[in-house]
Formats: structure tokens, C-alpha cells, sequence
């Protein structure tokens, strides 16, 4: 009868904080629902009541409870379980559980009391089991009112009931070994990059993001920004976390945000059209922010420690390399089923200048549709829970001799030596990019992820000029 006790020990201690008015609040959500785009997840977990322990698939004769649940199923019918026949001893009780167990005691115990099938012997030791843990339950009480004042505190003190605020703080100590051109060995330097992310919601299912940052990368006359004067520029040496174009405004080459200046990076606003479709826009963004990252290595603060392993070249093209929001964009994003998941977009990297002058003061071009510009998509499958698959196509036009990938020194006079005369670097561009990342987790900590790209790159205009990169 041990195990019984504890359980009518229960029974009577819920019993006594609801007389006492110390219950759980009432839930916030009128009834269970999917998924949002917010985050927030309700279970719909249906429950029933069952007739005999036999029911429950889940439930041996060994288990040190099975005694409990069986008096309280063959005695007073207090037990339900979920439609696939389990129990789920170890799982956290949910507030719709409680209410559909407790409901289920209080039913039947009503039922015996009018039938007068309850003995008083049973009676008896309710009563003097509650005599014995009054202590245990005032103290319980207090507690409950303890945990309401916290609660009360923290909704009063909370940093707004639609916004979140996270932040991010890097710092890196870089040193390169190597001569660069001066025949001096780089010197060793200290950056930083701090960022602040308001997220907002107004409806529950939409999302506004809104980034703030500020960084001391600049550049220099040798074109690298981590480690002046490197040999190797400012591509493959740059750090996954720094600016591609640091203290520049790229469309019209004109300074910006540098020195620890607070500046905008990212606005974006994600909303839900209609079931399993959400759109998108975006003043402020990278053109990779909109599509899923399946490579681990992909985060700038916990991935990869240079550029170049964080994401497919694919996605990267035309505005996804500048860490400032350097792209416009808008997009949708679709989830026929869990496991599918696609997405594309139009950006443009000159979608907020009036008046296209051409190189060098607007070299990118001019307009939401004048200039330069990106169609992008990404089809994200998971076929299993250890394996991700992503395929990219992008179709660009770049109004200089760039690819705008921002990964090796290649990106800037991909048709050739425009230094020398060959190609000019005001030459347009247009480029065509297949690519495909692969990422099979097969253990909780070991991974193995690999990429491949292919970006075709002709000579706009009619020129007949054009170069096949693989990576």
C-alpha cells in the first residue's frame, strides 16, 4: 500500500492548494495549436481514460509504480492515457494533462461518494494523512507564493511583452606569418564586433528583426582588413565574423561605420500569408540570412573561423558576404511538409539609390531594379533526422567585373586582368550558380558536411567574354 499513499498523498496535496486558491495560473492559450513562426510550440496530445493497466504498453509488472497505477485504475478509475496506449511515466506533466487526471479522480470519487462506496476506512486515512503532511503542505504553499512574487517581479521588470533582446560580443587577437608586399611581417591586432538583436512580434506568428552593431575592422591602402598588408588580400584571410567591406558603404564607395560606430545592419520583417507560406522583407540584409544553414560550420560567432568554410559559394553571391545588410530583399518561404522546406527571393544591392551614375561613384548600379541584382533559391530536404540536403540555384547580374562572393581574391575581375586592360572592372556581368551542401550528423557530436559549386559568369552586353568557376 506504499505506493498508493503517495499517490492519495498527491491527490490531497493538489486537493488542498486549489481549496486554498494556490493553484497554477489559468493557461494563457485558450486551446492547444501547431507549431508558430514564432517559436512557440502547443502539444494537441488527446488523452483517455483507460480501464485496466493492461492497456498501457509501456507499463510492466516490474516497474516500482506499477502497484500505484493499478489500484488507482482498478479503484477509482483516476488514470488516462495517451491514444497510442503509453503512459509516459518520465515525461513532464503538462497543465492539460493535469486538469484531464485530476478531472478523472474528482469524477469517479464523486461517483463512489453519492453511491456510498467509498469505506470510511478510506476516509480515515485521507483525513489522517492530511494531518500528518500539514507541514509539508503549508510549506508547499509558501513556496507556491514565493514562485508568484518571482514571476510577478520578473513580468513587471521584463524588457517589453513584444520584444526580445539578445546580443553578441566578439573579440580576436589575429596575427598572420608571412611577408606582405612591404617585406614586413603583418602586425598583430585586436578587433572586436558587438551586436544587439531586437526581435518583435506583434501578432504572435509574425517576426521583426531589427540588428544594431559596431565594429573597429577598417581598411586600408593594402586592401586587407585583419592583417594589413597580407599576401593574401582580403578574401581568404578575412574572419568569418568581420566586415567584407569594412567602414565603406559599398554601392557608392563612400566611408561608413567604422571606428565602433553604432549602425543598422539588419531589418527584416517574416510573416505568414496563409497555411505552410510565409513572406518576407527586408531593407537590411544578407542574401544568405534567408535561406537555412545546414552547415554546422555556418555561424560567424560559433563556426567557422575564416570565410570561406562557412557557406556554399551559391549562396553566397551577390550580398551575402558584407555582414552590414548590404542586400534589399523579398521573398516566401514554403513547408508542403516537414521535411521540405523552399525558399527564394529577389535582392538588390542598390535598392535605396535615386540615380545610377555608373563607376566609379555608383558602381553597383541604381534602384530596386536598376544595377545590380540576384535571384535566389534554396530547396532544403531532410530525409532522416541525421541528414540535411540542401540545392541552391542563382541567376545574378553584376554591373562590374565582380561575382560578389567575397571568398577569394577572384571575386573582384573574374573575367580576367582588368588591371592589365584585358577586362575592365567596369565591365557588367552575368552570372549563373548551381550549388549543393550536403550534412550527415552520425553521432549527436560528429558530423560530416561537404559543398560544391559551379558558377558559370558571362560578359554582359554582348561581350563575348566568360569564365566557369568550381569549388
Amino acid at each position: 500500500m506504499k505506493n498508493q499513499h503517495v499517490y492519495l498523498l498527491s491527490a490531497v496535496a493538489l486537493l488542498s492548494l486549489i481549496n486554498s486558491g494556490k493553484a497554477l495560473a489559468e493557461p494563457k492559450l485558450s486551446q492547444p495549436t501547431k507549431q508558430l513562426s514564432s517559436g512557440v510550440v502547443i502539444t494537441n496530445d488527446p488523452m483517455s481514460q483507460i480501464t485496466s493497466v493492461s492497456e498501457l504498453k509501456d507499463i510492466a509488472p516490474t516497474d516500482w509504480a506499477y502497484e500505484a497505477l493499478r489500484g488507482l485504475v482498478e479503484r477509482y478509475g483516476c488514470i488516462v492515457g495517451y491514444p497510442d496506449q503509453t503512459f509516459r511515466g518520465n515525461k513532464s506533466l503538462s497543465r492539460w494533462e493535469f486538469a484531464a487526471g485530476l478531472n478523472a479522480c474528482l469524477s469517479k470519487l464523486e461517483g463512489l461518494i453519492q453511491e456510498n462506496k467509498i469505506s470510511q476506512e478510506d476516509i480515515d486515512k485521507l483525513k489522517r494523512l492530511a494531518q500528518e503532511f500539514q507541514g509539508e503542505l503549508i510549506t508547499l504553499g509558501s513556496k507556491v507564493d514565493n514562485l508568484d512574487e518571482r514571476v510577478s517581479f520578473l513580468e513587471n521588470h521584463q524588457f517589453s511583452t513584444t520584444t526580445k533582446l539578445n546580443g553578441e560580443i566578439i573579440f580576436s587577437v589575429s596575427q598572420e606569418v608571412g611577408k606582405g608586399p612591404t617585406g614586413l611581417n603583418p602586425p598583430t591586432v585586436l578587433n572586436d564586433r558587438v551586436r544587439l538583436n531586437l526581435t518583435t512580434s506583434f501578432t504572435g506568428k509574425d517576426v521583426l528583426i531589427t540588428g544594431l552593431q559596431a565594429y573597429n575592422f577598417n581598411l586600408n591602402n593594402a586592401g586587407s582588413v585583419a592583417f594589413p598588408g597580407s599576401p593574401l588580400g582580403e578574401r581568404m584571410a578575412n574572419l568569418s565574423f568581420q566586415p567584407q567591406f569594412a567602414g565603406v558603404y559599398a554601392p557608392t564607395l563612400t566611408p561608413a561605420c567604422g571606428n565602433n560606430s553604432l549602425c543598422l545592419y539588419k531589418l527584416l520583417y517574416i510573416s505568414p500569408v496563409v497555411d505552410k507560406l510565409t513572406a518576407f522583407v527586408a531593407p537590411l540584409v544578407e542574401v544568405s540570412d534567408a535561406f537555412p544553414a545546414i552547415d554546422p560550420f555556418a555561424s560567424e560567432g560559433q563556426g567557422a573561423l575564416s570565410r570561406y568554410a562557412g557557406l556554399n559559394p551559391v549562396v553566397r553571391v551577390s550580398g551575402g558576404t558584407s555582414q552590414t545588410g548590404l542586400a534589399s530583399a523579398i521573398g516566401f518561404i514554403y513547408n508542403p511538409i516537414p521535411e521540405v522546406d523552399w525558399r527564394a527571393l529577389y535582392g538588390s544591392v542598390n535598392a535605396a539609390i535615386p540615380v545610377n551614375e555608373g563607376f566609379p561613384s555608383t558602381p553597383l548600379g541604381a534602384g530596386l531594379f536598376g544595377g545590380s541584382y540576384v535571384v535566389s533559391t534554396q530547396l532544403t530536404l531532410k530525409p532522416s533526422r541525421n541528414l540535411d540536403i540542401a540545392l541552391n540555384y542563382a541567376h545574378s547580374y553584376h554591373q562590374i567585373n565582380i561575382t560578389g562572393i567575397g571568398t577569394t581574391d577572384e571575386s573582384t575581375g573574374v573575367l580576367g586582368g582588368y588591371a592589365k586592360g584585358l577586362i575592365l572592372l567596369n565591365t557588367p556581368v552575368s552570372l549563373d550558380s548551381l550549388g549543393a551542401t550536403l550534412d550527415w550528423k552520425f553521432t549527436p557530436k560528429v558530423s560530416f558536411t561537404t559543398y560544391g559549386s559551379y558558377i558559370i559568369v558571362n560578359e554582359a552586353g554582348g561581350g563575348s567574354a566568360y569564365a566557369n568557376l568550381t569549388s
